[in-house]
């Protein structure tokens, strides 16, 4: 039995759970630090007077930073490994997020946040990356929903530091809580093993074989001395044009506008949620309680997503779960009272969320080994295009009479947009090995 076959058909166990929660946990840290900004810039622009335009700058360079460090970390983790990567980024961007607590000015700001963004842009990727080609076919879906489910973690954890740090002891403190998970790197370096596939493709068949024996006996199944190794991709250059060439093509064109429509729909809404809070005249600490409940609402989003995406399968729960999102921007850009608010706010978090959990177990799905880590890398940097845009669209809007529901008027139109493309272009996936996809 081959390599890659032994690790599939593993039984699900302490292992996997282990994997699932050492690299969940780096995804709540790396969640964590997308969701203190949303937060920090609401005071921020009190303490240093901010315009409009600026505050969209702030939000905007760490995408830019995001889109560079999607691209580069997928080709990076193609070739040096998933973990090296994973942890890497995360020092990257935590060191930078401390120093954000230092910057003088606006200018050093940008620079600090941009850095920030290199790390996190390029840890998500390499991420699901790792944990797809560890987890069997028919609980994969449910284990990376699962995995994204960290995110929602993390913003909880940046709401109740916004909540109870800021108030008191100032945004520049948050900053540098965001700085402790650079910590974390050693936990993520001793308890993570490499990818089978990445080390049978760069020619490391004895280490892979040693690491498969070792989760055998861990998991309590039979050890083979005897394997056999298949080749994992037919290729072993990565390049730009496989993305576009053959089947390829239409998953990628696929992915990149859901990716870009997701990403402007999420971060447009969410990073700015407490700063429109605030203009539409609540204070901020009832503009971050308001978000903290919201973003309760994410939890049982991911867990009914995780059932949902191994029952009636990817296409359906993606493309009905942004439906939804879509319809309950459009309440809540209509909301005229608190209750309102909180009600579609929750119900437009529940199913946003959970979309995005099947986003990341959907998108690995539509590439062979060689180009799965570059091929997910290039659709989340796309889709920072759609981070860069949405802080200064919502800007303008919001300039606009009645800009609080012309903002979640043009959310709901990019959703439904998402969906149309998900039903028109989408394949579904489920229950299919990660190789046979690339087929």
């Amino acid at each position: 039995m081959d390599l890659v076959s032994r690790i599939q058909r593993l039984p699900i166990g302490k292992f996997h759970y282990t994997l699932l929660v050492v690299i969940g946990l780096g995804w709540m840290f790396d969640a964590m630090d997308t969701g203190l900004i949303s937060f920090i810039l609401a005071k921020m622009a009190e303490d240093w007077q901010m315009t409009a335009d600026q505050k969209s700058w702030v939000v905007s360079i760490g995408f830019v930073g995001m889109a560079i460090g999607a691209i580069c970390s997928g080709g990076l983790a193609d070739r040096f490994g998933r973990k090296t990567v994973f942890a890497a980024t995360l020092v990257i961007y935590s060191l930078a997020t401390a120093a954000c607590a230092f910057a003088p000015n606006l200018t050093w700001l940008l620079v600090f946040r941009f850095i920030v963004g290199l790390g996190l842009g390029g840890q998500l990727p390499v991420a699901v990356t790792l944990v797809s080609e560890y987890i069997p076919a028919h609980v994969r879906g449910r284990f990376i929903v699962l995995l994204e489910s960290f995110w929602g973690l993390g913003w909880l954890v940046a709401a109740l530091v916004s909540r109870f740090v800021i108030p008191d002891f100032g945004w520049q403190t948050a900053f540098l809580i965001g700085g402790l998970p650079a910590l974390y790197a050693i936990v993520i370096w001793k308890m993570i093993p490499e990818s089978i596939p990445f080390l049978i493709n760069r020619g490391r068949i004895d280490e892979a074989s040693a690491l498969v024996k070792k989760i055998e006996r861990q998991c309590g199944v039979q050890v083979y001395e005897i394997f056999e190794v298949k080749p994992v991709a037919e290729k072993q250059n990565i390049s730009f044009s496989q993305l576009w060439s053959g089947i390829f093509a239409r998953r990628t064109l696929m992915l990149w506008l859901i990716w870009f429509g997701i990403i402007f729909s999420y971060y447009g809404i969410f990073t700015w949620l407490p700063s429109l809070l605030v203009k539409e005249g609540y204070s901020i600490v009832q503009s971050f309680e308001y978000v903290l409940i919201m973003i309760l609402a994410q939890l049982p989003g991911y867990l009914v997503a995780a059932w949902l995406v191994e029952k009636l399968g990817r296409k359906p729960t993606l493309a009905g779960f942004i439906g939804m999102c879509a319809i309950s921007a459009y309440f809540f850009g209509q909301s005229g009272s608190v209750t309102e608010i909180v009600i579609w706010g929750c119900l437009m978090s529940f199913f946003n969320l959970g979309a995005w959990g099947v986003l990341y177990t959907y998108t690995p799905e539509q590439y062979p080994t060689n180009i799965r880590a570059f091929g997910s890398g290039w659709a989340g940097a796309v889709g920072r295009i759609g981070g860069i845009a949405a802080p200064f669209a919502v800007t303008h809007l919001m300039g606009m009479p009645n800009g609080f529901s012309y903002v979640f008027t043009m959310f709901t139109a990019v959703l439904v947009a998402v969906a149309i493309v998900i039903l028109v272009l989408g394949e579904e996936t489920k229950g299919k090995t990660l190789e046979s996809m690339g087929l």
